[in-house]
């Protein structure tokens, strides 16, 4: 359980993946600054090896799995950025990959997985459907499922964002990211409760990738439907560990309609020549489009992907 997560494993998972992955950049926003009357910082994951903060979780992973385990294979289901991420991982550590993602994913990111040597499927019509064929697919292999958003190597590796970020910022008041099944949400907040329990932690999702936040409101497991969304990483349901996660992890959520996840998107490339996919972007909507009572500083948010089709990012900027 992510509660169990101990300082150490993320310190741990720090060293061993620092030959393999980026450091990537925290750069304050002045206008987000504006917003919130003090310093907030965008901690760029967008720029990430594989495009998201999902290397991360997916390479500690597979870096700790013994010669047998390796030997028989990875199996994972993906949006797609957490794909990738075991697809590059694989390659890297020579173990064979296989990937389930929705029909539905974007091409950069199915195109990503398959240039990087893994096995796709691509058969299923949503999320939860590639999920489990995925796990059917391991347990008839007897492969290594790979979990995009449990378990205590993956939570360990995602938890890296939040040490960097608090080895630039000590005093963090407020920590903000986009939030799907818990993984991003599990890994970093189990640091941050252990090294620095007074920083609030702010989730945000889009209306139609919103179960975290409505089963958070009703106090129990809700199922949303599986409708279309520019926030494809932030897609399905979420399981009771996830549930978990967000009851003892989050001071707040808030939602983002479509709309202003896209104008988010748009608003990131022209204000910092960022490029965000919408799951990206979420929380950056959350403190620019004025989501928050109150923003305690100093922030950081996570701008936790950017891939995005070419065609759907060249419509969002040009409209927004």
């Amino acid at each position: 359980m992510f509660s169990d997560l101990k300082a150490t494993e993320v310190i741990a998972a720090g060293e061993r993946l620092r030959p393999f992955i980026k450091r990537t950049p925290l750069v304050e926003s002045p206008a987000l600054s504006k917003v919130a009357g003090g310093p907030v910082f965008l901690k760029l994951e967008n720029r990430q090896t594989t495009g998201s903060f999902k290397l991360r979780g997916a390479f500690n992973v597979l870096s700790t799995l013994d010669a047998d385990a390796r030997s028989r294979g990875v199996v994972a289901s993906s949006a797609g950025n957490h794909g990738l991420g075991v697809a590059y991982a694989a390659k890297q550590l020579g173990i064979p990959a296989m990937i389930f993602v929705p029909s539905t994913a974007p091409r950069v990111k199915r195109d990503g997985i398959a240039a990087l040597g893994a096995t796709l499927d691509t058969s299923e019509p949503h999320y939860d459907a590639a999920h489990a064929a995925a796990l059917r697919f391991a347990a008839e292999r007897g492969a290594t499922f790979v979990n995009p958003c449990a378990g205590e190597k993956l939570y360990a590796g995602q938890g890296t964002i939040a040490l960097e970020i608090l080895s630039e910022l000590p005093d963090l008041a407020t920590l903000v990211m986009s939030v799907g099944g818990g993984g991003l949400l599990g890994g970093n907040a189990s640091l941050v409760r252990a090294v620095s329990p007074g920083t609030r932690i702010i989730g945000a999702q889009s209306e139609n990738t919103a179960a975290m936040a409505l089963s958070l409101a009703e106090g129990r497991l809700v199922e949303i439907d599986n409708l279309p969304t520019i926030a494809d990483g932030l897609a399905g349901q979420i399981d009771d560990e996830g549930f978990e996660i967000g009851q003892h992890a989050l001071d707040g959520i808030v939602t983002l309609t479509e709309s202003e996840v896209a104008r988010t998107i748009g608003w990131l490339w022209t204000e910092h020549g960022e490029r965000a996919e919408g799951a990206g972007a979420c929380g950056v909507g959350a403190v620019w489009l004025r989501k928050l009572e109150h923003i305690a500083t100093p922030a950081a948010v996570i701008v936790s992907g950017g891939n995005i089709d070419d065609v759907k990012f060249e419509q969002i900027v040009r409209t927004s």
